[in-house]
């Protein structure tokens, strides 16, 4: 969820940059509440993980991956989720 923004001046007098601050909690919050209600089968799918949007656009950023490349971005997404340092957005604890 978006919580601020802000506009800093840039380096000359007709440019300026926009600071967005995000907060993750809230999916972070619906993540762990998806897996204790174990709500990860959807028929045949699976729900495995909780991110929100702006997470994977600076993700892709990061890692310079068109938004219309679906396989990088699968790739991209699945090493995220599998890193320790992501892995509580994860809602089914299964192989992907």
């Amino acid at each position: 969820m978006k919580i601020a923004e802000q506009f800093i001046d840039g380096d000359g007098p007709n440019t300026f940059h926009i600071k967005h601050t995000f907060d993750a909690q809230a999916a972070l919050d619906q993540a762990a509440a998806l897996r204790s209600a174990e709500a990860t089968h959807m028929g045949e799918s699976r729900l495995v993980a909780e991110v929100p949007m702006w997470l994977v656009e600076m993700w892709m950023k990061e890692a310079g991956v068109a938004h219309n490349d679906n396989a990088a971005r699968q790739e991209l997404l699945t090493r995220k989720l599998q890193s320790g340092e992501f892995s509580k957005f994860r809602v089914w604890e299964g192989s992907y």
